[in-house]
Protein backbone atom coordinates (compact mmCIF):
# COMPACT_ATOMS: atom_id res chain seq x y z
CA UNK A 1 0.00 0.00 0.00
CA UNK A 2 0.91 3.99 -0.64
CA UNK A 3 1.13 6.78 0.95
CA UNK A 4 -2.46 8.01 -1.08
CA UNK A 5 -3.77 5.04 -0.41
CA UNK A 6 -3.20 4.86 2.88
CA UNK A 7 -4.72 8.51 3.49
CA UNK A 8 -6.86 8.86 0.41
CA UNK A 9 -9.88 10.05 2.88
CA UNK A 10 -7.89 13.33 4.45
CA UNK A 11 -5.52 13.83 1.16
CA UNK A 12 -9.55 13.96 -0.59
CA UNK A 13 -10.51 16.20 1.78
CA UNK A 14 -7.53 18.46 1.61
CA UNK A 15 -8.31 18.25 -2.17
CA UNK A 16 -11.52 18.91 -2.21
CA UNK A 17 -11.05 22.05 0.16
CA UNK A 18 -8.39 23.37 -2.63
CA UNK A 19 -10.37 23.25 -5.23
CA UNK A 20 -13.68 24.74 -3.91
CA UNK A 21 -11.65 27.79 -2.62
CA UNK A 22 -9.99 28.84 -5.73
CA UNK A 23 -13.44 27.73 -8.16
CA UNK A 24 -13.70 25.80 -11.25
CA UNK A 25 -10.70 26.75 -13.21
CA UNK A 26 -8.35 24.96 -10.09
CA UNK A 27 -7.70 21.12 -11.23
CA UNK A 28 -6.90 19.24 -8.01
CA UNK A 29 -5.62 15.41 -8.46
CA UNK A 30 -4.22 12.29 -6.26
CA UNK A 31 -1.90 10.57 -7.99
CA UNK A 32 -1.10 6.67 -6.22
CA UNK A 33 2.13 5.78 -7.96
CA UNK A 34 2.00 2.61 -6.87
CA UNK A 35 -0.54 1.45 -9.29
CA UNK A 36 0.32 1.03 -13.29
CA UNK A 37 0.99 4.48 -14.75
CA UNK A 38 -1.75 4.31 -17.14
CA UNK A 39 -4.01 4.74 -14.30
CA UNK A 40 -2.39 6.36 -11.24
CA UNK A 41 -5.66 8.94 -11.33
CA UNK A 42 -7.55 7.98 -7.98
CA UNK A 43 -9.20 11.13 -7.30
CA UNK A 44 -9.27 14.44 -9.22
CA UNK A 45 -11.31 17.58 -8.72
CA UNK A 46 -12.59 20.19 -11.52
CA UNK A 47 -10.94 17.71 -14.17
CA UNK A 48 -12.05 19.79 -17.17
CA UNK A 49 -9.28 21.66 -17.10
CA UNK A 50 -7.34 18.79 -18.30
CA UNK A 51 -9.73 16.84 -19.51
CA UNK A 52 -8.72 14.04 -17.38
CA UNK A 53 -10.49 11.76 -15.10
CA UNK A 54 -10.19 9.19 -12.54
CA UNK A 55 -8.56 6.22 -13.81
CA UNK A 56 -6.21 8.38 -16.15
CA UNK A 57 -2.20 8.48 -15.68
CA UNK A 58 -0.08 10.50 -14.97
CA UNK A 59 2.15 12.91 -16.85
CA UNK A 60 6.03 12.83 -17.99
CA UNK A 61 6.96 14.71 -14.94
CA UNK A 62 5.65 12.14 -12.74
CA UNK A 63 7.22 9.50 -15.14
CA UNK A 64 10.54 11.02 -15.09
CA UNK A 65 10.75 11.17 -11.18
CA UNK A 66 9.77 7.50 -11.18
CA UNK A 67 12.61 6.68 -13.51
CA UNK A 68 14.78 8.61 -11.19
CA UNK A 69 16.44 11.04 -13.90
CA UNK A 70 14.82 14.07 -12.15
CA UNK A 71 15.12 14.72 -8.38
CA UNK A 72 11.71 14.35 -6.53
CA UNK A 73 11.66 17.95 -5.42
CA UNK A 74 7.88 19.57 -4.62
CA UNK A 75 7.68 22.08 -7.00
CA UNK A 76 5.19 25.24 -6.71
CA UNK A 77 4.09 28.26 -9.20
CA UNK A 78 5.62 26.94 -12.59
CA UNK A 79 4.06 27.18 -15.52
CA UNK A 80 2.32 24.70 -18.13
CA UNK A 81 0.39 24.70 -20.90
CA UNK A 82 -2.24 22.04 -22.29
CA UNK A 83 -2.27 20.63 -25.72
CA UNK A 84 -5.03 23.19 -26.65
CA UNK A 85 -3.15 25.56 -24.92
CA UNK A 86 -4.81 27.21 -21.59
CA UNK A 87 -2.07 28.51 -19.20
CA UNK A 88 -1.66 26.70 -16.19
CA UNK A 89 0.15 27.73 -12.81
CA UNK A 90 0.56 24.16 -10.98
CA UNK A 91 2.21 22.92 -7.68
CA UNK A 92 3.14 18.99 -7.26
CA UNK A 93 3.62 17.99 -3.81
CA UNK A 94 5.10 14.31 -3.40
CA UNK A 95 4.85 11.32 -0.88
CA UNK A 96 6.93 9.16 0.00
CA UNK A 97 7.18 5.69 1.55
CA UNK A 98 10.03 5.09 4.83
CA UNK A 99 12.50 4.24 2.31
CA UNK A 100 12.32 7.90 0.90
CA UNK A 101 10.94 6.18 -2.45
CA UNK A 102 7.96 8.66 -4.27
CA UNK A 103 4.72 6.97 -4.13
CA UNK A 104 2.36 9.42 -4.44
CA UNK A 105 1.85 13.02 -5.26
CA UNK A 106 -0.55 15.83 -5.01
CA UNK A 107 -1.12 18.07 -8.14
CA UNK A 108 -2.73 21.50 -8.33
CA UNK A 109 -3.11 23.02 -11.86
CA UNK A 110 -4.38 26.58 -11.92
CA UNK A 111 -6.37 27.46 -15.44
CA UNK A 112 -4.72 31.65 -15.66
CA UNK A 113 -5.83 31.62 -19.30
CA UNK A 114 -8.45 34.60 -18.74
CA UNK A 115 -5.85 35.89 -16.27
CA UNK A 116 -3.22 36.71 -18.85
CA UNK A 117 -5.21 37.70 -21.27
CA UNK A 118 -6.71 40.40 -18.85
CA UNK A 119 -3.12 41.33 -18.11
CA UNK A 120 -1.83 41.67 -21.83
CA UNK A 121 -4.93 44.03 -22.12
CA UNK A 122 -3.87 45.82 -19.18
CA UNK A 123 -0.55 46.37 -20.25
CA UNK A 124 -1.35 47.88 -23.03
CA UNK A 125 -4.04 50.10 -21.54
CA UNK A 126 -1.18 51.25 -18.95
CA UNK A 127 1.57 51.39 -21.09
CA UNK A 128 3.07 55.28 -21.00
CA UNK A 129 2.79 56.93 -24.38
CA UNK A 130 5.79 56.83 -26.70
CA UNK A 131 7.39 54.31 -24.42
CA UNK A 132 7.77 56.89 -21.49
CA UNK A 133 8.87 54.78 -18.54
CA UNK A 134 9.22 58.02 -15.96
CA UNK A 135 5.96 59.94 -14.19
CA UNK A 136 4.76 63.17 -13.91
CA UNK A 137 4.68 63.63 -9.97
CA UNK A 138 0.90 65.42 -10.23
CA UNK A 139 -0.34 66.52 -6.83
CA UNK A 140 -4.16 65.58 -6.91
CA UNK A 141 -5.78 67.51 -3.74
CA UNK A 142 -8.54 69.27 -1.98
CA UNK A 143 -7.60 72.70 -1.90
CA UNK A 144 -5.19 74.89 -2.27
CA UNK A 145 -3.31 74.75 1.34
CA UNK A 146 -2.82 70.84 0.90
CA UNK A 147 -1.41 72.15 -3.08
CA UNK A 148 1.34 73.85 -1.05
CA UNK A 149 2.04 71.57 1.80
CA UNK A 150 2.94 69.33 -0.61
CA UNK A 151 5.03 71.43 -2.68
CA UNK A 152 7.18 72.30 0.10
CA UNK A 153 7.38 68.64 1.16
CA UNK A 154 8.33 67.84 -2.05
CA UNK A 155 10.80 70.64 -2.37
CA UNK A 156 12.36 69.93 1.33
CA UNK A 157 12.97 65.74 0.09
CA UNK A 158 14.47 66.67 -2.85
CA UNK A 159 17.63 68.28 -1.01
CA UNK A 160 17.53 64.29 0.65
CA UNK A 161 18.00 66.30 4.47
CA UNK A 162 15.82 66.66 7.40
CA UNK A 163 14.19 70.13 7.66
CA UNK A 164 15.69 70.86 10.34
CA UNK A 165 19.45 70.31 9.19
CA UNK A 166 18.86 72.87 6.49
CA UNK A 167 21.78 75.23 5.56
CA UNK A 168 21.20 78.63 4.02
CA UNK A 169 22.14 77.69 0.81
CA UNK A 170 19.84 74.50 0.94
CA UNK A 171 16.87 76.77 1.95
CA UNK A 172 17.78 79.19 -0.74
CA UNK A 173 17.29 76.53 -3.33
CA UNK A 174 14.03 75.52 -2.24
CA UNK A 175 12.59 79.03 -2.96
CA UNK A 176 13.96 78.55 -6.16
CA UNK A 177 12.77 75.60 -6.89
CA UNK A 178 9.47 76.72 -5.70
CA UNK A 179 9.29 79.31 -7.24
CA UNK A 180 10.14 78.14 -10.51
CA UNK A 181 7.02 75.54 -9.70
CA UNK A 182 4.75 78.52 -9.75
CA UNK A 183 4.76 78.56 -6.03
CA UNK A 184 4.48 82.04 -4.93
CA UNK A 185 1.75 82.70 -7.41
CA UNK A 186 -0.60 81.73 -4.48
CA UNK A 187 -1.72 84.33 -2.25
CA UNK A 188 -0.26 83.61 1.30
CA UNK A 189 2.36 80.97 -0.06
CA UNK A 190 5.45 83.42 1.30
CA UNK A 191 3.64 83.08 4.72
CA UNK A 192 2.91 79.49 4.66
CA UNK A 193 6.61 78.62 3.32
CA UNK A 194 8.18 80.61 6.15
CA UNK A 195 6.39 78.94 8.82
CA UNK A 196 7.51 75.60 7.26
CA UNK A 197 11.07 76.32 6.93
CA UNK A 198 11.04 78.37 10.57
CA UNK A 199 11.91 81.32 9.10
CA UNK A 200 10.47 84.98 8.67
CA UNK A 201 8.36 86.01 5.81
CA UNK A 202 11.26 88.85 5.71
CA UNK A 203 13.47 85.89 5.08
CA UNK A 204 11.45 84.13 2.66
CA UNK A 205 12.12 87.83 0.78
CA UNK A 206 15.82 87.77 1.01
CA UNK A 207 15.74 84.56 -0.05
CA UNK A 208 13.67 84.41 -3.46
CA UNK A 209 15.45 87.87 -4.18
CA UNK A 210 19.24 86.00 -3.63
CA UNK A 211 17.65 83.15 -5.44
CA UNK A 212 16.71 85.30 -8.51
CA UNK A 213 20.39 87.40 -8.45
CA UNK A 214 21.76 83.86 -8.79
CA UNK A 215 19.49 82.86 -11.29
CA UNK A 216 20.11 86.14 -13.73
CA UNK A 217 24.48 85.46 -13.10
CA UNK A 218 24.42 82.21 -14.33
Amino acid sequence: MGYVSDNLNLLSDIARCIAMQFGENCEVVLHDLTLPYNKTIVAIWNGHVTGRKVGDGGTNAGLEILKGSVAPNDQYGYINTTPNGKILRSSSKYFRDEYGKVNGSMCINLDITDLVKCEKTLSVLLQEPGGQTERAKEFFVGNIDELLEQMMQEAVLATGKDIKRLTKEEKVAIVQMLDQKGFFLIKKSAEKLAHHLGLSRYSIYNYLNEANANGEEA
